[in-house]
């Protein structure tokens, strides 16, 4: 599996983040890789991130957003989808990079959905445009995650 480098990006385009994923498939407008979570543990929500825990993170060159669907190192149980909106990534030989957008999307294996980060969001200042693709992305994560996981 080709190894490749993920940059995350805040909107000046200033990288804020990298780690390094295994390549799973591309698609037309698309690539999976895996990663693993390379932080001390961490509560979040409902659930703890702990290190090591397997991240399946899809990301789009056509969407304002990505998905990582993450697993618990201990079991491979499925925590939840953490859903970043962001500008559409940018697929280069051995790279990913994106530039994030702040607003966020849990989702739990039950379908109950977290948005997050609103107020941070709001600070970035975005254009009325820009700001617009967001919740336009939002709205279209929001749709996927119900018809993948309804209710009961």
């Amino acid at each position: 599996m080709p190894v490749m480098k993920i940059l995350k990006k805040n909107p000046a385009e200033e990288v804020t983040w990298q780690y390094d994923g295994a390549e799973l498939r591309r698609g037309e407008n698309s690539i999976t890789v895996e990663a693993f979570f390379n932080r001390d543990d961490l509560p979040f929500q409902d659930i703890v991130l702990k290190r090591n825990d397997r991240f399946v993170e899809t990301f789009f060159t056509d969407k304002w957003y990505n998905i990582f669907e993450i697993y618990d190192r201990d079991d491979g149980a499925l925590k939840g989808w953490y859903c970043n909106l962001t500008k559409p990534a940018i697929i280069e030989a051995g790279q990913v990079s994106y530039v994030d957008l702040a607003l966020d999307l849990w989702v739990t294996p039950d379908g109950r959905q977290t948005v997050l980060d609103e107020d941070e969001l709001e600070e970035l200042n975005l254009g009325d445009e820009l700001k617009k693709k967001v919740y336009e992305g939002l709205l279209e994560l929001q749709t996927y995650f119900k018809e993948k996981n309804p209710l009961p």
